[in-house]
């Protein structure tokens, strides 16, 4: 449904009119009277109107009383480029005084209605004093916001606080011809944030009882909305906090957004091709090329402004020039001339732009700048751009026929969704694709990502029915939290493999190494490829064969050293194979024989997945045990692969066909004929359009390729058939006070600080961590003082980071239980240390227990990342880490606890009593809270945690806290 409506009016925001000249009927006389506007008789929320109640300043009413504060710089970080449901752009930013002519044309362009419906009188103008308050707010306890697209003003969302200074009344207005676009949804998140920063929690409006549509926006947004009726109006109250129901709604109109704005570029009824050149070669030629080689379905507009036609077709000198509309344009022209080709696109309202021009930010500052010009250009003008510096868009629906890259060929249609990073990969991608018969349903390449990134094709991936697999090649990470989020959401529903470059290091130093990253691409739900092969590898499975249910693996092979092979790679990537399902039928074995041990281990309620290592045998053609694969591969209820004649990719007799359009019921319903050169070869007939089928069977080069492929598709499936995790609640927490304490600590130390003792302490305990009591003391009276304060027995150790834990060097001394044991071991870690004036930690003695660590570190690929182990010199040795993205599920907190290779000791090791699990997962849970909640969190170390079957101990902490950059993932919806 759409999600805004014609206008509202806060409380003394000032009546606007389509004029600002005094005179004739812009009297104060003229001023529509106090109350709310409606959404008229219409029903519809496309054109109901909102609103809320109209009160020109001094003409009665509620006018606001709490004081304007000094205004404040203008907030230019309240701008903002948003995609709306339509999938088109506009840019957000704060009003500002010249404004004011942009204002009066817009509601110029109001209809009769919708004027009166806000209003409810004509209110054909605006006095000056009313247009210059709306338009010159503070920014503070006054905001608005402005919707630009191209050179003009849409729409326009405000606040106004009122005499509770915790509360203020909201409101918008949106033009006639952008009504239904979620224009009204966005602003409210926008205004909602800014109104959080000024320290506004609350929201009121006031609607007509009829203007259901209106409160929608607001109940929809997923607040929680308190009503009232008063004198006919509907009085609306709701908190501005953000929620989990308030995020989730965020999420889900973000995937959808941004899915039709890719949507919009995936499906062009018409293409514009800029840089045509009059003779072969150069991109734009073969962009223009390969579209009409492809039979692209819509007319195609080469633009080239020194020729008249180009092989036939009507060439023209701009974008702006071509007669019908243009929903897509491929740029090919000279950086320097990419600039006025995006003009002449805004012009023309293009939907989207594939800039293939280089010369932009991969070249250094300059060309960034420039970048950054072009992206800013475009959404304004409700375009979003691919690139630049990319390979090109692809979609094998027939009913489109796109092939805007750079490649001859793309190939044919299939299920699964391809996106690279790189366009100088693009051709060699592709055509591995070809090769090993894995058909796409659409394909892009981002380049530089300066807009379209891989979360954006994510998000369009998720329901795109046409899609069950996704493969993506990346360099960089843009917005690392996002991807986690929106790849999570994916995964649970279609396959999403991920080969990274190494190009960059994924994670801070001290974060997880390449096992932890493996474990967070595994709890995300994603499937890393280590090289392009495995890439394709693990995405033909996916293609083409169930999900196995389990890990119990037939393997059947017509040599008893290949079923050994085999065997023993099933059994070096987790796969169980039972002894007696490692099946060698023989150098001999005929088709029959085959496909009777292929059914019989498909049928077998204990088996899980199949694999076949077969090589030729002399006396039958291999076209006969082909045939046999495919048959029992095309209906088995388990995964069924081969290493099939050493093939890699999808052997033609291995794969089922179905003409494009059809089910996969239907397929092999073609004819197949053997050439007369080669009887393994499938022949088609050319008249046939069709696609490879689920139940064709993949072919890896070696057993151990094959059973590497199978082990992480079997990963991928465990963690799918798991339970989603929850994220629970925590008791005991207060976000607003550690927030305080952190606004508290960068304004004394803008540079950043490494927090210990008390003040880790106090941070810690808004989260319901208690850290075990210490005192930070120098000499060896001070220790005895320490001591005396604390209670004996007591520990003593060095405060240097690296002796903190160090019993094996003397710089830990425990239970020290007297005044004279107290300065011994000052002076035994004195010497210890080599230092004569150490500075110690003294504790009173915690109860035993498991030494463990709880961190949080900042990477690259993931965001802030948990990790837990047990402490000591040995684990830290070997990296005896697991890590998880936060925030954590109560899933994670789980699977953290016991995955650690020293995790046994947790859990009765060798008769000893298990610890309290529970209390570890709350504590990694609050742990994971704090690092998602609080940007300016670097880094955190709890170490030691003392875990025992009566709880947990604290002993001791350290916090990074830095002044905190903009999180891309939080907050209001907005393009990054």
């Amino acid at each position: 449904m759409p999600d805004d409506h014609p206008a509202t009016s806060p409380s003394g925001s000032g009546a606007l009119s389509d004029d600002g000249a005094a005179g004739n009927d812009a009297s104060a006389d003229a001023t529509p009277r106090d109350g709310a506007a409606g959404d008229g008789t219409t029903g519809s929320a496309d054109s109901g109107a909102t609103d809320l109640r109209e009160t020109v300043a001094g003409e009665g009413g509620a006018e606001p009383t709490a004081e304007d504060p000094a205004a404040k710089p203008y907030p230019e970080h309240r701008q903002a480029d948003v995609v709306l449901s339509d999938g088109g752009t506009v840019h957000l930013r704060p009003i500002r005084p010249d404004d004011a002519d942009a204002i009066v044309a817009l509601h110029s362009r109001f209809s009769d209605r919708t004027r009166y419906l806000r209003y409810f009188s004509p209110y054909p103008r605006i006095p000056p004093r009313d247009l210059k308050r709306f338009t010159e707010v503070d920014h503070a306890g006054r905001e608005a916001l402005v919707a630009v697209l191209g050179s003009d003003l849409i729409a326009v969302g405000r606040y106004e606080q009122l005499s509770d200074p915790d509360t203020a009344e909201v409101a918008f207005v949106v033009e006639d011809a952008h009504q239904g676009r979620g224009i009204a949804s966005v602003m409210l998140e926008h205004l909602a944030e800014a109104a959080r920063e000024e320290g506004i929690t609350r929201f009121v409006a006031e609607i007509l009882p009829q203007n259901g549509a209106m409160i929608r926006v607001f109940t929809d947004a997923g607040y929680e909305v308190a009503r009232s009726f008063e004198d006919g109006v509907v009085h609306l109250t709701f908190d501005t906090q953000e929620t989990p129901q308030i995020l989730e709604v965020l999420h889900d109109r973000e995937r959808r957004t941004e899915a039709r704005s890719i949507r919009r570029l995936m499906n062009p009824s018409a293409v514009a091709v800029v840089g045509v050149g009059r003779e072969p070669g150069g991109m734009g030629r073969a962009v223009f090329e390969n579209l009409r080689d492809a039979q692209f379905t819509g007319p195609i507009y080469p633009v080239n402004p020194n020729a008249a036609e180009i092989d036939g077709v009507l060439a023209y000198p701009s974008v702006r020039q071509i007669p019908g509309q243009v929903d897509l344009a491929v740029i090919a022209v000279p950086a320097e001339q990419v600039r006025s080709v995006v003009e002449d696109c805004a012009a023309k309202q293009v939907a989207g732009l594939v800039i293939l021009s280089s010369g932009f930010a991969e070249i250094g500052p300059e060309g960034a700048r420039a970048q950054a010009e072009l992206v800013e250009m475009a959404r304004i003008n409700g375009m979003r751009v691919v690139g630049p510096n990319c390979f090109g868009l692809a979609n094998t629906d027939p009913a489109v026929s796109l092939n805007a890259t750079l490649a001859p060929h793309v190939p044919g249609r299939g299920r699964v969704g391809f996106f690279t990073q790189s366009g100088a990969l693009g051709i060699a991608l592709l055509a591995e694709v070809d090769r090993r018969g894995l058909g796409l349903s659409t394909f892009a390449s981002a380049g530089n990502r300066a807009d379209v990134s891989g979360n954006d094709l994510l998000q369009y991936w998720r329901d795109d029915p046409e899609t069950d697999v996704v493969m993506m090649y990346l360099e960089t990470f843009g917005n690392p939290r996002k991807f986690t989020r929106v790849a999570r959401g994916l995964a649970r529903r279609k396959p999403v493999v991920v080969l990274k470059s190494r190009g960059v290091t994924p994670g801070l130093a001290g974060g997880p190494g390449e096992r932890g990253l493996q474990a967070l691409y595994r709890a995300s739900g994603v499937i890393r490829a280590e090289a392009l092969g495995e890439m394709f590898n693990i995405g033909q499975l996916l293609a083409y064969q169930p999900l196995p249910a389990g890990r119990r693996t037939a393997v059947i092979g017509n040599a008893a050293v290949l079923v050994a092979l085999a065997a023993d790679a099933c059994a070096a990537n987790g796969l169980e194979v039972p002894t007696d399902r490692r099946i060698d039928v023989g150098p001999d074995v005929t088709p029959d024989e085959l496909r009777a041990a292929l059914r019989s281990a498909v049928d077998d309620p204990e088996i899980d997945a199949v694999l076949v290592v077969f090589v030729p045998a002399l006396a039958v053609p291999e076209s006969a045990y082909a045939d046999v694969l495919r048959e029992v591969g095309a209906d088995a209820r388990v995964p069924v692969i081969a290493s099939f004649l050493a093939a890699n990719g999808m052997p033609e007799r291995l794969r089922r066909l179905v003409p494009v359009g059809a089910s996969d019921a239907d397929a092999d319903a073609v004819e197949r004929s053997a050439s007369g050169e080669d009887p393994d070869r499938t022949v088609l007939l050319p008249s046939q359009d069709f696609m490879v089928a689920r139940g064709s069977v993949p072919s890896y080069a070696t057993p151990e390729a094959a059973a590497r492929t199978l082990g992480k598709v079997a990963t991928y499936a465990e963690w799918r058939r798991a339970p989603a995790g929850q994220l629970p609640y925590l008791l005991n927490t207060d976000v607003g006070r550690a927030r305080t304490i952190v606004g508290r600590t960068i304004d004394k130390h803008p540079d950043g600080v490494d927090l210990e003792d008390g003040d880790a302490e106090e941070l810690l305990a808004a989260y319901g961590i208690s850290v075990w009591p210490s005192r930070r003391v120098v000499g060896a009276e001070a220790v005895v003082a320490a001591a005396s304060e604390l209670g004996y027995p007591v520990a003593v150790k060095a405060a240097d980071e690296t002796l903190r834990h160090r019993a094996d060097l003397g710089t830990v001394r425990l239970d020290v239980d007297s005044p004279r044991d107290a300065r011994a071991a000052y002076h035994g870690i004195a010497a210890a240390s080599g230092d004569p004036n150490p500075t110690v930690l003294v504790q009173r003695m915690a109860r035993g227990g498991v030494v463990c660590v709880a961190e949080v570190v900042q990477d690259a690929a993931f965001g802030p990342v948990v990790g837990f182990g047990l402490g000591g010199i040995a684990t830290e040795l070997i990296g005896d880490r697991a890590w998880r993205a936060a925030p954590l599920t109560d899933r994670d907190a789980h699977d953290l606890l016991r995955e650690p290779l020293a995790s046994p000791m947790l859990f009765g090791y060798r008769g000893a009593r298990p610890v309290d699990a529970a209390a570890c997962e709350d504590l990694l849970l609050r742990v994971g809270a704090l690092a998602d909640e609080l940007p300016a969190l670097r880094a955190l170390m709890l170490n030691p945690v003392l875990a025992s079957p009566e709880g947990i101990t604290v002993l001791h902490a350290t916090v990074r806290i830095e002044r905190p950059t903009r999180r891309l993932d939080e907050g209001a919806r907005r393009l990054r």
